[in-house]
């Protein structure tokens, strides 16, 4: 197997499914639903509600099969305890560094943003903060992707250890399994199962982030499916890749189906988020569905359509993960500034999106690509003026974080 060959596709899946967070958060600020978030522009749109349950259906589903593919070429490469090594100082060390700042500049926004919104001059006042109570006040916010990906993490190697003493046999069948759900065409239902079990304990079926620091129950079973398949998809992925790729363009129209009925269900039928009702199992399923049908189209577009990398793609991606760090910032910030601006709700997100694109790849490449930060981030620091060059897919980004 030539594995280099085949990261450049999925960096640039990364890369995409990264920027996509710019435009999930600021879609936030337009809502017509109601949300539990305590900042909301006067400007709404239904565009908004349906641009974040699309991308809401694929991002972090193929966030985590990335994730679990990257963790298992670690081990295959350094054992289990060189990749929780290398996790802990390209995961655990910048979650330590920058949630802080992250943290106190967000609760600051919001702060700034909900003054805004009461009194209708920019301001400071946390008695006008109104959280939702079963929320925690201090979370990993946007980050909880870095905090359940250590915990995957240590779970692989605690798994690793254990899986000395199961027998060969036993190991052989339980990947086989897998290669098998992932393989048929039926596959995508029986793995959307699990999901909708966990599903039918959230609002609509669909699983929200609590950002607690202590790992919730539904989102580490619902989020460790995908590493788990993600982990899984490594080991056959001379078969697998190709098979999405070839049927990329089926898996996404059946996705969209499965999406569009998922749509006309929950605008009918009452949802009771404090039960387990019937329905509220099969929004699950059918949401999930979508879920898995788009996770194997996009690996298998890119994987088709971009298996080689050019300076702009090598570029978003080396950019991507200071990108989902600092764009929750720009996102609420801009949407402070364009509060009161004379637009509506479609201009404001379009605004949003771009100012906020353009200042975190600015302050990328100012604070972070040439500096330690970049070191930190990357595992490299890049000289100015250097161009480096990737051959038949020698080296990857995908290596580093």
């Amino acid at each position: 197997m030539n594995h280099p060959q085949r990261l450049h596709p999925l960096d640039n899946l990364r890369a995409v499914m990264m920027w996509l967070g710019i435009v999930l958060h600021a879609a936030l600020n337009h809502l017509v639903v109601e949300s539990s978030l305590p900042w909301h522009d006067p400007k709404t749109t239904k565009v908004a509600d349906l641009t974040f349950i699309f991308i809401h259906a694929f991002r972090m589903p193929v966030f985590f099969i990335l994730a679990g593919f990257f963790v298992a070429m670690l081990v295959s490469r350094r054992g289990y305890g060189g990749m929780l090594k290398h996790r802990m100082r390209r995961l655990g060390l910048p979650f330590l560094i920058f949630w802080p700042p992250i943290f106190i500049g967000t609760v600051v926004l919001v702060m700034l943003y909900v003054h805004l919104m009461v009194t209708g001059v920019v301001g400071l006042d946390s008695s006008l903060m109104q959280i939702d109570p079963a929320l925690p006040m201090i979370n990993t916010m946007h980050m909880w992707f870095i905090y359940y990906l250590l915990w995957f993490c240590f779970c692989t190697a605690l798994a690793g250890v254990f899986s000395k003493r199961m027998p060969d046999g036993l190991k052989k069948s339980v990947a086989g399994g897998w290669l098998i759900l992932a393989s048929r065409w039926w596959g995508f239902i029986a793995l959307a199962v699990p999901l909708a079990v966990t599903g039918s304990f959230y609002n609509a079926g669909i699983v929200s982030t609590s950002g607690s620091f202590i790992p919730q129950l539904g989102e580490f079973v619902y989020h460790g499916l995908f590493f788990v398949f993600g982990w899984y998809l490594y080991r056959h992925q001379e078969s697998l890749l190709d098979l999405y790729s070839k049927y990329c363009w089926g898996y996404a129209a059946a996705g969209l189906v499965f999406w569009i009925v998922y749509l006309g269900l929950t605008g009918t039928v009452q949802v009771d988020p404090g039960k387990i009702p019937h329905n509220q199992f099969w929004l699950a399923f059918i949401y999930n569905c979508a879920s898995w049908l788009w996770s194997f189209a996009l690996i298998g577009m890119f994987v088709k359509y971009l298996p080689n990398q050019n300076r702009f793609l090598r570029y978003m991606s080396e950019s991507s993960y200071w990108v989902y760090l600092v764009h929750m910032l720009g996102t609420l910030g801009f949407g402070v500034l364009l509060y009161n601006a004379p637009f509506n709700a479609l201009t404001k997100m379009g605004i949003n999106i771009l100012a906020t694109t353009l200042v975190c790849l600015a302050t990328y490449h100012v604070l972070v690509r040439f500096s330690p930060i970049g070191v930190l981030l990357t595992g490299r620091r890049h000289a100015f003026g250097s161009r480096r060059k990737f051959n038949n897919g020698v080296h990857s980004p995908c290596d580093t974080v």
